[in-house]
């Protein structure tokens, strides 16, 4: 029975017609039939009877036969060199296709179709075999676009056999020995040392060497990399030449070459880059992005880095090639993964498709794969995105080398990504200290008496005739001479060196220091350039036809400048509008960003009759630098991710992620955590990232009212971040300006505004943001002889505040707010409350509940002040559920605060 039919039983009319059609103009049937129709004699056949020979059905079930094992042939590989593979049914024998075995002496002309012309069913077998049932298993006919399948039938199935000449062949086992005694020479000299051994998988290397060396013939003028641990320490040294030395005082826990202040990083969570020179005379700059534990986390930051690169200079996405390298468990259980396949071909994150490598051990720790994902493959989270996947046996070196040089081929071709799932083991356990025959004994067993690939692929090439078993020696006892001398001459060296892994990219900037918080740098705007500026970004061109609403928007803004009055909105956009003109780019990413969740913004402005897409930012100056700003897919950890990698490589630039709500930016908590505010202590990197967070307690519930303030401030030390709650449209304007302004970068994270954004009072005249700098503590309008008591606070809190304190007659307490949280600005507010000779009292008020926001932080850091408090109450959730609850409970708290600055 015919079980894999996508032609039902081939009705005649149905085939006389589409014969016609291709008489008529051949390239209106799909190629695989214009091909068919090619070797098929139609002319001497008779359709008017109804009936169709034997043979002519014949050739339709082995059409169905070929499509067979272009869908399911990646099943029945020899993809895996230490297991048996799992059996699949139904399988491919021909009975499965209503043939037999009187079949196959029988000439067919469906071998048109796989290019090997009229052929016996066995040549046709043979072939199809070869093609997809050895070393390299494919999956690629689900793809919908035909161009792209036909790209694969034609270069698998036309081309399908590795041709390497004597030199590719000792290159590859060159890279191979080096991979492999190099982790040798480790397991020897460190005995018990976690170094995450590539042994098993050391096919990677001469797969990233063929991407870089292939990639160079194709145009890639950079490769952007991220990895985990596994192979890390091989890969530095074998494909980004880092010197051993360094490598070396790592493992020997030499302390870092900086201050004392500096952590630093175990060995293979660090970054590197360099210049490599490429066989065919070309460079290609290799760059490995720092990473941490966490599975999976550096993609985005890869892509990241990748997309800024090419915004910035390479200008052509085949002149860099982003290279995500995976764990076979990794892959299948982190949903980062999915976020960042979903990322790839929009246009504000693509970055001309990435090369997916996974490394895949068959085991995660100790879970069996079996445990480990319900799809069959590590690699289907894939096809969400349509992307084609090669499964390729890791001891068949040639094999993954010529994978990689046709997914290489594939990218720069199409600029999607390509997934090569290289299928080796796991030598050790999760580390080498770890025992896997605890939990995989059979397999371990298995392992123990296998050979290593370079063993295998040695043999391969003495039986060929291109190396000798002394040739194969000297590979082995030259490579061990360089890296002896390298250990012998590290234990000279003191202290293991600190590298910025993009160290070109920061030429000019240094690292901040305390002393560069005592007081910001003037930021102020020439008033007439502002006005300028203002004018332009708030003008549409008139040749178009608008939104009514938007029109009137804009109109509103031009009265601001009239009327002096600026927004909250206004400010912002004309802090961006300042900068661009200066040459420095804006970037802005999030959800809802271009209009803004609040409606504040409106960076894009769509026409009415095409939403043709109108930017008044990038319509200021012909020499200005460009504005970037994109609403993301519904994500917050691949988003925040990508624009963290975005800032990485642009220094020069304001790189802005703002969430819908400062509430979800926990479901990228990693990347705050890991990157955002320990990048810089662990890998000597610096980010100017920012984040803006709406924050504020307005009735909204638990999931609307809080950025998680105590979390920010928790995670605070040794200068590593800036956190901020701005209260005035100016301030928030100097903020952001002094974030370009200054030597060196740090990410700022902003409690952004919401019932601020047009709050009556909370505006700010043009000549606030002409003069001046970012005031870290901004004082109160009051008579400071009366006061008696200290109200500090932050943001929107402070104008509540004082309407409160307005409608119950008081007034002998003046409302400090720290528009930064930290560094804490020590400095600053001690030069403020020097005014205040009377005060005996001082209190931190916050609207947050009294087991969040920023007291028990505050409760630390100004303990000199003997700080009292007012709260919300101790709660579960950051806010409640209900408006009439949240106004209940915000009256509670202004009994509590003003019973205490009365000083009962």
């Amino acid at each position: 029975m015919d079980k894999f039919t996508y032609l039902g039983n081939g009705d005649v009319n149905a085939i006389d017609d589409l014969y016609n059609q291709y008489l008529k103009n051949p390239e209106s049937v799909d190629i695989q039939w214009a091909r068919f129709f090619e070797g098929v004699d139609f002319v001497k056949t008779d359709f008017t009877s109804g009936g169709i020979p034997e043979n002519f059905q014949k050739e339709f079930k082995i059409i169905n036969l070929i499509n067979a094992y272009r869908s399911r042939g990646h099943l029945f590989t020899k993809t895996n060199p230490v297991r048996e593979r799992r059996h699949y049914s139904p399988d491919l024998s021909i009975e499965n296709f209503g043939l037999d075995k009187s079949d196959l002496a029988t000439v067919f002309q469906a071998g048109n179709e796989i290019g090997i012309g009229p052929a016996t069913l066995t040549d046709i077998i043979h072939h199809l075999e070869q093609t997809y049932c050895q070393s390299i298993g494919i999956e690629f006919v689900y793809m919908r676009e035909p161009d792209r399948v036909q790209w694969f039938k034609e270069k698998i199935e036309l081309a399908n056999r590795p041709k390497f000449s004597a030199d590719d062949k000792k290159r590859i086992f060159s890279k191979l020995n080096s991979a492999t005694v190099f982790e040798q020479f480790l397991h020897k000299k460190y005995v018990g040392q976690k170094r995450f051994s590539l042994e098993g998988g050391e096919s990677l290397i001469p797969s990233l060497d063929a991407i870089v060396q292939h990639g160079s013939k194709l145009g890639v003028k950079e490769v952007v990399v991220g990895m985990a641990h596994r192979g890390r320490l091989s890969t530095l040294v074998n494909i980004f030449e880092k010197d051993f030395k360094s490598v070396f005082t790592e493992f020997d826990g030499k302390h870092f070459d900086s201050d004392e202040s500096f952590d630093g990083d175990v060995k293979y969570h660090l970054g590197f880059s360099k210049d490599i020179a490429t066989a065919d005379g070309n460079s290609v700059h290799l760059t490995l992005a720092p990473n941490p534990s966490h599975l999976e986390a550096v993609a985005p930051v890869v892509e990241g880095i990748s997309r800024a690169k090419l915004d910035h200079y390479l200008k052509d996405e085949k002149a860099i090639i982003p290279v995500v390298i995976h764990g076979d468990a990794a892959i299948a259980g982190q949903g980062i993964v999915y976020e960042v396949l979903q990322m790839a071909q929009l246009d504000g994150y693509r970055a001309g498709g990435t090369i997916h490598i996974v490394v895949n051990n068959q085991v995660g720790f100790t879970t069996n794969y079996l445990d480990a994902r319900s799809s069959t493959y590590c690699t289907d989270v894939a096809k969400t995105t349509l992307c084609p996947v090669f499964h390729v046996n890791g001891d068949d070196i040639e094999a993954v080398v010529q994978t990689i040089k046709i997914a290489v081929e594939y990218r720069q071709q199409f600029n999607r990504d390509v997934f090569i799932d290289l299928l080796g083991y796991r030598k050790y356990g999760h580390n080498e200290g770890d025992e896997p025959k605890f939990t995989q004994p059979k397999l371990y067993k298995a392992i123990a008496a296998h050979p290593t690939p370079r063993e295998i692929y040695l043999q391969q090439l003495i039986s060929e005739g291109v190396l000798t078993a002394e040739e194969g020696q000297k590979y082995e006892d030259d490579f061990i001479t360089k890296v002896d001398r390298a250990h012998e001459e590290s234990k000279k060296l003191e202290k293991s060196a600190v590298l910025n892994f993009l160290e070109d990219t920061w030429k000019g900037f240094r690292h901040g220091r305390q002393v560069d918080f005592d007081a910001s740098p003037e930021t102020g705007v020439a008033k007439a350039k502002l006005l300028d500026l203002g004018t332009k970004l708030a003008s549409l061109p008139k040749e178009n036809k608008y939104f009514r609403k938007i029109e009137k928007l804009l109109e509103d803004r031009l009265e601001m400048l009239k009327n002096n009055t600026l927004d909250w909105g206004m400010a912002e956009m004309m802090a961006y509008a300042s900068l661009l003109v200066e040459g420095h780019p804006v970037r802005v990413s999030g959800q809802d960003v271009e209009r803004g969740t609040f409606s504040h913004r409106h960076a894009v402005v769509k026409t009415e009759d095409d939403e043709k897409e109108i930017v008044t930012l990038n319509l200021l100056d012909k020499k200005q630098a460009p504005f970037s700003i994109y609403n993301s897919l519904l994500s917050e950890y691949g988003v925040l991710g990508f624009e963290y990698g975005y800032s990485l490589a642009t220094p020069q630039g304001l790189t802005i992620w703002e969430a819908q709500f400062g509430d979800f930016f926990n479901g990228a908590q990693i990347m705050v955590d890991q990157f955002i505010a320990a990048g810089e202590d662990k890998w000597w990197v610096q980010s100017g990232l920012v984040m803006l967070l709406p924050h504020g307690y307005e009735g909204q519930g638990a999931e609307h009212s809080s950025a998680r303030v105590e979390r920010f401030l928790q995670m605070c030390a040794d200068l590593n971040m800036q956190v901020c709650n701005t209260s005035t449209p100016a301030n928030h304007f100097h903020l952001l300006r002094r974030q370009i302004h200054r030597e060196f970068r740090k990410p700022l994270v902003v409690f952004s505004p919401k019932a601020l954004l047009r709050h009556p009072k909370a505006v700010s005249k043009v000549e606030d943001l002409a003069k001046g700098s970012f005031q870290e503590v901004l004082d109160d309008d009051v008579t400071k002889t009366k006061v008696d008591t200290i109200v500090l606070c932050s943001g929107k809190f402070y104008y509540e505040m004082k309407d409160e304190a307005e409608k119950r007659g008081v007034t002998n307490a003046a409302y400090i707010r720290l528009e930064q949280m930290y560094p804490l600005p020590e400095k600053q507010l001690e030069k403020v409350l020097s005014g205040y000779k009377n005060a005996k009292r001082f209190i931190w008020a916050q609207e947050e509940p009294e087991n969040m926001g920023a007291w028990s932080y505050m409760a630390l850091a100004l303990r000199k002040y003997n700080l009292d408090f007012a709260a919300g109450r101790p709660s579960a959730a950051p806010a409640a559920g209900s408006s009439s609850l949240h106004k209940k409970r915000l009256a509670e708290l202004y009994d509590r605060l003003f019973t205490k600055i009365a000083g009962k």
